[in-house]
């Protein structure tokens, strides 16, 4: 979390900074229409700069993963660069339109121009020849951007949908992209800050066209034929075995994939409930009815049918060097551990992890289903891990205080969570409270892609 607020404050610091120092003129501006010009110049790049950057996020690029923590922290990060292309917007937009409606009302007075001296440069002319065109097409891609990211952010909004309308705000990218090249003062591409711009908006069309093309994560892509489903009622979730003959690089545990069994539902991300051998290219998801489509899942899955799989991405894989782990599986969110303990159980002769290294799993659930619960007691006594389950209904609520009970050197342990959202806080406020180093050593998977 930290790397990716650090990154959105960056990106403003950054461009805030040039815009200053590519604007000496600043001062001068003391008249309210003069400032209006330079407020307009700041809001758009600002708000470019974001949307620029949240559109190369959207193509899943692998090398700043590692970075943010994983692809989950990098899809938060498009998220909040979305929502401050927004905001930023919106306000580029008021500056625009306040004072015309101001001058409309007789509130203001608009200042009278004298002539312009003719433009010598060619191609600053011919930018000069565009800006009735940019305005107006740049107010209606407003429009449109401002309706597509709200749908974005409203959850109640059916993800089929979403997956459709949420590509078309490449294209309005594209023609706010052209807004901006031409409506940015000219002098500001000869600039450090015109250098900055041009290289985010390249990258920003790049990505839009990659994204209207439906390319991303091509290169990613291998395709699978399902080859046994089991249904545990008692938890409404479906366990779904893959085979992946050919193409596939294999996986860590903890990682995810995107899988999209329906084209017109669009890919899906989950966890990855199995370990890999080469010798066995399969993959397991385990999915929980907790929407239309995973809850449509177990009528519209079949034996053979054919899906396709992008991936392997994330961080959350148990990576440290702590003589001890705690992991904590919230409901669906014991999947990853799943994962961990297969991956143990098929490389106990040859251990990639620090020898001596344990762990304790606990898994908070308020749904129980005998035969799952069975596997998850095979597969912890296969990886000679220690297993807490709870049931909220029979053994009350997991709490910090329960699991440094169960676990007294947990101040020499890393804690692995993944879960309910609200419920991770919950735990690391708690930890924090009691002095754990919770920015180094709780680390949490934030499985939300919109």
């Amino acid at each position: 979390m930290r790397h990716i607020k650090l990154t959105l404050v960056g990106i403003i610091v950054l461009l805030s900074g040039l815009w200053l120092a590519a604007t000496p003129g600043l001062p001068q501006a003391t008249t309210f229409f003069a400032a209006r010009a330079q407020v307009m110049q700041y809001s758009g790049i600002i708000a470019m700069a974001a949307m620029s950057v949240a559109m190369m996020l959207a193509l899943r690029p692998r090398w700043p993963e590692r970075w943010m923590g994983g692809l989950d922290k990098m899809y938060r990060l498009h998220k909040w660069l979305g929502i401050t292309a927004l905001v930023v917007a919106i306000v580029h937009w008021l500056w625009a339109k306040g004072p015309k409606w101001a001058v409309g009302f007789g509130l203001l007075e608009r200042p009278a121009r004298g002539p312009r001296p003719p433009i010598e440069n060619p191609v600053e002319a011919y930018f000069s020849s565009l800006r009735g065109t940019a305005e107006s097409v740049g107010e209606w891609a407003f429009y449109a951007a401002v309706v597509l990211i709200a749908l974005a952010l409203i959850r109640a909004f059916p993800y089929r949908i979403f997956y459709k309308t949420h590509r078309l705000l490449a294209l309005a990218y594209l023609v706010l992209a052209f807004h901006t090249v031409i409506l940015l003062n000219f002098g500001s591409w000869l600039t450090p800050l015109g250098g900055v711009m041009a290289v985010l908006l390249a990258g920003g069309i790049l990505s839009a066209v990659v994204v209207l093309l439906r390319r991303v994560g091509a290169g990613r892509q291998v395709k699978g034929r399902i080859v046994a489903l089991v249904p545990y009622p008692g938890i409404r979730t479906l366990e779904t075995v893959i085979d992946v003959p050919t193409g596939w690089p294999g996986h860590r545990p903890g990682q995810f994939a995107f899988a999209m069994s329906d084209s017109s539902e669009g890919a899906h991300p989950y966890t990855i409930a199995s370990g890999w051998h080469p010798d066995q290219p399969r993959i397991t998801f385990i999915t929980k009815e907790l929407g239309d489509h995973t809850g449509r899942l177990k009528d519209k899955l079949r034996l053979g049918q054919e899906v396709r799989i992008e991936g392997p991405y994330g961080c959350f894989t148990f990576d440290d060097d702590c003589p001890h782990q705690i992991w904590i599986g919230g409901g669906i969110g014991i999947t990853p551990f799943i994962a961990r303990m297969q991956h143990m159980a098929l490389h106990g002769d040859a251990p990639d992890w620090p020898q001596g290294q344990d762990a304790d799993l606990f898994h908070a659930t308020s749904d129980t289903d005998e035969t799952a619960l069975a596997k998850l007691a095979a597969d912890a006594r296969a990886a000679e891990v220690r297993l807490h389950v709870l049931v909220s209904g029979r053994d009350g609520h997991l709490t910090g205080a329960r699991i440094r009970e169960a676990v007294p050197h947990w101040r020499e342990a890393s804690i692995w969570f993944c879960g309910p959202a609200g419920f991770g806080a919950a735990l690391k406020r708690d930890f924090a409270a009691q002095g754990f180093p919770v920015d180094q050593r709780f680390h949490q998977e934030m499985f939300e892609m919109r």
